[in-house]
């Protein structure tokens, strides 16, 4: 962690490094000065604040999670999961949600392959809506990344087609998880009934 150098007395350090006399300051610099640092100061407290609360909240519904499993003999694999907790009078809502960031690896070309095969055995009078989703769920982005959910929602469709079944697996096996996120939010009612949103962020305070 970085800490603030010891500054003689009647200087500050400018960005090249330099002392300078509080003399030579300007009073409207040495003002600037001061309402940044001290809004940055409580910025850094705030977000310690939140990092704690956030530690607390999935620690509390973690335990409770738990908790309510084992009143039913349920044994769980982690507290991890997806979870929607309302209060008794329905006013809040806490939603606790695991994101898993994904990508294909190799096998996902054998996919496309046993796919390309189905379309061209199709008959013509096939499902041409279908022939194109399935085009464009393997259409590359400015990136050149795949969508990942229009590959992966190819599997909703109920196609009896002994490749496109080996497709759909060739695409199921070809998973990579990467990296996961856990989000949190909080909701309350409002008069209409609709929940909203209890921001955290700034921006929508």
């Amino acid at each position: 962690m970085n800490t603030a150098m010891q500054l003689p007395e009647g200087y500050l350090q400018d960005m090249r490094g330099r002392l300078i006399p509080l003399s030579q300051i300007k009073p409207m610099d040495l003002e600037r000065s001061d309402l940044v640092v001290r809004l940055c100061e409580s910025a850094k407290a705030e977000q310690e604040r939140l990092r704690d609360f956030k530690g607390l909240a999935f620690g509390d519904i973690g335990a409770f999670v738990e908790l309510s499993a084992e009143q039913y003999d349920v044994q769980l694999g982690g507290t991890k999961g997806n979870v929607t907790l309302h209060s008794f009078d329905g006013r809040f809502k806490i939603v606790r949600q695991i994101q898993d960031y994904i990508r294909f690896d190799e096998r996902l070309q054998a996919a496309k392959a046993l796919i390309d095969e189905c379309i061209q055995s199709w008959s013509t009078d096939s499902n041409i809506n279908l022939k194109t989703l399935v085009l464009d769920a393997f259409q590359v982005d400015k990136e050149g990344k795949i969508s990942t959910g229009r590959v992966l929602g190819l599997r909703r469709h109920n196609i009896d087609d002994p490749k496109w079944l080996d497709a759909m697996r060739a695409i199921s096996d070809s998973i990579i998880i990467t990296d996961s996120k856990d989000y949190i939010r909080f909701y309350e009612r409002d008069t209409e009934g609709k929940y909203q949103p209890i921001s955290l962020d700034l921006a929508n305070v």
